[in-house]
């Protein structure tokens, strides 16, 4: 079975650094310039681009698809990026994101990160050691309380377990801007290494308290629904990008709003979803080269409207 895995490892990897040698030489500039930030608990530094894996690898592993979400990894990994955001309540996105990390042979590469979705310590537990079985690893870099279920539970079940070196950082997320406010309440009561939470140039609450607050009390923050699930996208489809962007090192609409994204100086990472590679590269490239002053940010929200 070893030898078997081993094999498909090394065949899995010459496939894909062939479907990836006409854009690698891009990605290997970005992976030279690609921003990181501090996690403030700790000192550790960051890609500011990371992957999102919510409906996106919700695929069987035997599924086609997983050839091209290999190509993924690989471009994250190679531009640059490590950060891979997931969750049992993914469907199979946790085992597939486990599968492919193992089949690229770069577990010392990525920031693995999961979450909890129980109630009560038992079931935690349980799920939590799922997770561990599934991501194929001893330690998982980040497990957070998903939507603030059952938080002060599951906080003191992953305490225990950073304490005992299984679990490296732990935190809260929601991606609703009505839950921003018990997000807010949450992290004054609790002490957590990271939150999460949905932030964009149509989702602005962020700005009001929790970006701040997060600022001021040194709090790492993972950016999910940059995009809206892609209905920010979607009003620009046809529309040419604006000659301004080039002042920004910006070569696409992604890129401008994970730029809005970064320019707030309290972000440490944004998590767009994607099984694409070609997204992948170009979502990189918004982790490089200058980001928006204000005039700039208000240029981007114009642009969107």
């Amino acid at each position: 079975m070893y030898r078997r895995r081993q094999l498909l490892r090394a065949s899995t990897i010459c496939m894909v650094a062939a479907a990836l040698g006409a854009w690698l030489p891009r990605l290997g500039l970005a992976a030279q310039q690609v921003q990181r930030r501090a996690i403030p608990s700790s000192g550790e530094m960051l890609p500011v681009i990371g992957l999102g894996t919510s409906i996106t690898h919700n695929v069987s592993l035997d599924d086609p698809r997983m050839d091209r979400l290999l190509e993924v990894l690989r471009v994250l990994v190679e531009g640059g990026g490590s950060v891979i955001d997931t969750a049992p309540s993914y469907g199979n996105a946790e085992r597939v994101v486990g599968e492919l990390v193992e089949r690229l042979g770069q577990r010392g590469q990525v920031f693995l990160a999961s979450k909890v979705s129980s109630t009560g310590r038992e079931r935690g537990l349980a799920q939590i050691e799922a997770s561990f079985e599934a991501l194929q690893t001893e330690v998982i870099d980040l497990i957070q309380v998903h939507n603030l279920q059952d938080t002060r539970t599951q906080l003191g079940l992953l305490r225990e377990l950073k304490q005992e070196g299984r679990v490296r950082y732990i935190g809260v997320t929601h991606y609703l801007e009505s839950a921003h406010d018990r997000l807010l309440d949450t992290l004054k009561q609790e002490q957590v290494d990271f939150v999460q939470f949905n932030y964009s140039v149509g989702e602005r609450n962020a700005e009001k308290q929790l970006l701040p607050y997060c600022a001021d009390n040194g709090i790492a923050t993972l950016i999910n629904r940059p995009f809206t699930r892609g209905n920010l996208l979607s009003k620009v489809r046809d529309k040419p990008l604006p000659d301004w962007a080039a002042e920004i090192d910006a070569s696409s609409w992604a890129q401008l709003l994970l730029k809005f994204i970064l320019a707030e100086p309290a972000v440490t990472a944004v998590i767009p979803a994607t099984s694409n590679p070609r997204y992948m590269a170009d979502n990189l490239l918004a982790g490089q080269g200058r980001l928006p002053d204000a005039r700039q940010r208000q240029m981007i929200v114009d642009a969107f409207r």
